[in-house]
């Protein structure tokens, strides 16, 4: 019996912070980069970042500065985030492509870059939903990873078209090619565009359970285990005019988390929650 406990205290154990989102089964949307009418209806929808989140750089302090509205649901076989982002000034499209004194290799698409570095989301997933030391960071493959959605580049696109680009740790060659090899057979998706007359974006991301949510070596989520709890964590990245990030590493804007602490947000211990229902979202499932 203890045994048995101890097996179910570590199957609901994820980062410790504690915030928490529900994806429920709902239909599959289409990933152009527009939240249409309805189309995430059945999805869990949540909201930042001024107040909430946690910053890394200068606090948020006005919603029309930078404010998020996302959604999360699955269809059975793929996890499905959208954001749709208020942001008052888009880096690369409102203000030209500086780049920071700290790595004049910012914009190349290759392990020495900052595929964070612009406007951007960052979406982190600890499908084993556990951790060994309190500094463990995400592995890159399978079982933990953090990955980048830029606005303006990616490795689909290139320069000046937004979408998916390798996360961290991208020093690892390991994980480089993971990430390369699921972006570049699309076993995770991401559409990104600005919105009609500026003031902001929109990010539609994809995640296939197989091979993106690695429960355990060789096992991906499937509906069948049932509901499951993973940690999370988002990230949401701002680069305005140069001047604006005066005294922040880079001259980064803003760089707000769902979770963690402003040095610790990478670390899978700070990460939230993230629980896959195998329900269909309803008025009596969805959260308050």
């Amino acid at each position: 019996m203890r045994w048995s406990l101890l097996v179910l205290a570590a199957s609901l154990f994820a980062g410790d912070f504690p915030r928490s989102l529900e994806a429920f089964r709902g239909k599959t949307p289409t990933l152009d980069g527009v939240i249409g009418k309805g189309e995430y209806a059945d999805a869990t929808k949540f909201t930042g970042v001024k107040g909430t989140w946690v910053s890394t750089f200068s606090p948020v302090t006005d919603d029309k500065d930078l404010s998020v509205t996302g959604y999360v649901k699955h269809d059975g076989r793929r996890l499905y985030f959208a954001f749709d982002v208020v942001d008052d000034v888009l880096y690369g499209i409102d203000i030209p492509r500086w780049v920071p004194d700290e790595n004049q290799k910012t914009h190349e698409l290759t392990r020495e870059g900052f595929p964070w570095f612009g406007d951007e989301m960052e979406l982190l997933i600890n499908a084993t939903n556990r951790y060994s030391t309190p500094d463990e960071n995400a592995a890159g493959n399978g079982q933990s990873w953090q990955m980048v959605c830029n606005l303006t580049k990616s490795r689909l696109g290139g320069i000046g078209k937004g979408g998916l680009l390798e996360g961290e740790p991208r020093r690892e060659l390991s994980a480089w090619n993971n990430y390369q090899r699921w972006i570049l057979e699309h076993s995770m998706d991401c559409a990104a565009k600005p919105k009609p007359g500026g003031k902001g974006y929109i990010i539609e991301w994809a995640v296939s359970f197989n091979p993106c949510l690695e429960v355990a070596p060789g096992t991906f989520y499937d509906t069948k285990m049932g509901d499951r709890a993973m940690g999370l964590n988002i990230a949401l990245g701002d680069i305005d005019e140069k001047e604006r990030g005066q005294g922040n590493f880079a001259h980064f804007h803003h760089e707000d988390w769902f979770a963690g602490t402003p040095k610790g947000r990478t670390r899978l211990k700070e990460w939230g929650t993230l629980w896959i229902r195998t329900a269909t979202f309803n008025k009596k499932n969805a959260p308050r």
